[in-house]
């Protein structure tokens, strides 16, 4: 069973995440700024002109603003820190699964690897390039103008069969025989393990690609699969 995932930017999370560290770092190094410059007005004020108290009172308060302001973003950022734990944990029931996205996949040898092209509308040719992991060119496959999914078999230009090992899949988008868009497809592999970068959690495949939770598009059980396999093979 497949379950799609509707979910494909980045959370915000982490864009508030990104703005607060940001603006905290501002804020501190304003802070540390303002107290310098308070410290040596009181220093080196006039004696016989002192600094007015209402206008003295103004710069405290202004000062006891920027502090809270500072504080704020340091709780906000440990917020953020623990909400990132929480995705993470809540995805680690994602080990174990396939999950589709646009990386690298592993040929065992013999089961062919599903592929989901995503061409250009407006391209009148498709072109599935197969790539090994040093990035040579194995195979070129012409395919329908439309997001159907592929499976190939694993064979080369010459109709053998690779080694086992990963593959990257491009899809170039034609019009009138010149490349306008070139993109990895997307491609099912099993995650082995979730990590946690920053506040993004990331999810390592069986190729150790590391692939953003946010960017997978689609999640289903292997042995959901295997068993309706089965099953059809047997009627």
């Amino acid at each position: 069973m497949t379950t799609e995932v509707s979910s494909t930017t980045p959370t915000a999370a982490t864009t508030r995440q990104s703005s607060a560290t940001g603006s905290g770092t501002k804020l501190t190094s304003d802070f540390d700024t303002f107290i310098k410059l308070l410290t040596a007005q009181a220093k080196y004020q006039d004696p016989t002109e002192p600094m007015d108290n209402t206008e003295y009172a103004s710069q405290l308060a202004e000062f006891s603003m920027v502090e809270q302001q500072v504080l704020t973003n340091d709780n906000l950022g440990s917020a953020l820190e623990q909400l990132g734990l929480g995705n993470m944990a809540a995805l680690t029931g994602w080990v174990g699964m396939e999950v589709r996205a646009a990386t690298a996949a592993k040929f065992d040898g013999t089961t062919p690897i599903n592929v989901s092209p995503n061409p250009a509308a407006a391209a009148d040719e498709v072109t599935l390039v197969v790539r090994n992991a040093d990035g040579d060119e194995v195979n070129r496959i012409s395919l329908p103008v439309s997001a159907e999914p592929y499976n190939w078999d694993g064979t080369n230009f010459s109709g053998d069969t690779v080694p086992a090992g990963d593959y990257t899949f491009l899809v170039e988008s034609s019009v009138d025989d010149e490349v306008v868009l070139t993109e990895m497809a997307e491609v099912y592999t099993t995650v082995q393990e979730t990590q946690l970068a920053g506040t993004d959690v990331v999810l390592i495949n069986e190729t150790g690609f590391a692939i953003l939770a946010t960017s997978v598009t689609a999640l289903r059980d292997p042995s959901a699969e295997q068993a309706d396999q089965v099953d059809q093979e047997e009627a």
